[in-house]
């Protein structure tokens, strides 16, 4: 019976202890990763901001579980996307997961027309709840969505190329 009830009482203080420890790290997640492109912004937004665009440098969005409903509204998977706001520097949407988790996607375009480039700039901010698998998990996003997003703004800057070449000869 001790044992038993030494048992309980060491889950129940572990169980707090890593609670509190998960209170630790930050409520609110930013993955941000940037690239340099060497395009004229209003090809660059074309390709941001029309979610059929996607297709040509998003990794994925050509499998048939994607279901883009409009330039602005797509299900990839298990996850809705919208694009909710469109600004001459950024697009914004909202990834929601099918459990409702939602994830803010900002991808801004810094530079201005009188350049033949821009930085672009691609961030994904998410609210953490207070559960500690929740917190200690959310360690994990830089390392999984920054890969990919890395990946997916290098295939933005390669899809571009060949526009510039043909501004070029013009």
């Amino acid at each position: 019976m001790k044992l038993i009830k030494l048992g309980a009482i060491s889950l129940i203080v572990l169980g707090v202890i890593v609670t509190l420890i998960g209170l630790l790290f930050p409520s609110t997640v930013l993955v941000s990763r940037a690239v340099d492109i060497k395009a004229p912004i209003d090809s660059i937004k074309y390709r941001i901001g029309n979610m059929e665009q996607w297709k040509g440098w998003i990794a994925g969005m050509n499998d048939p579980s994607v279901k883009i409903n409009s330039a602005s509204d797509a299900q990839l998977g298990n996850t809705h996307v919208q694009i909710t706001q469109i600004t001459d520097s950024s697009v914004v949407s909202t990834w929601t997961s099918l459990n409702g988790q939602q994830q803010l996607s900002t991808i801004r375009i810094i530079g201005n027309n009188t350049q033949d480039y821009a930085v672009v700039q691609w961030q994904f901010v998410q609210q953490i709840g207070w559960y500690p698998w929740d917190r200690f998990g959310s360690m994990m996003n830089d390392k999984i969505m920054g890969t990919m997003m890395e990946q997916n703004l290098q295939s933005l800057k390669k899809n571009l190329a060949p526009t510039l070449a043909l501004l070029q000869e013009k």
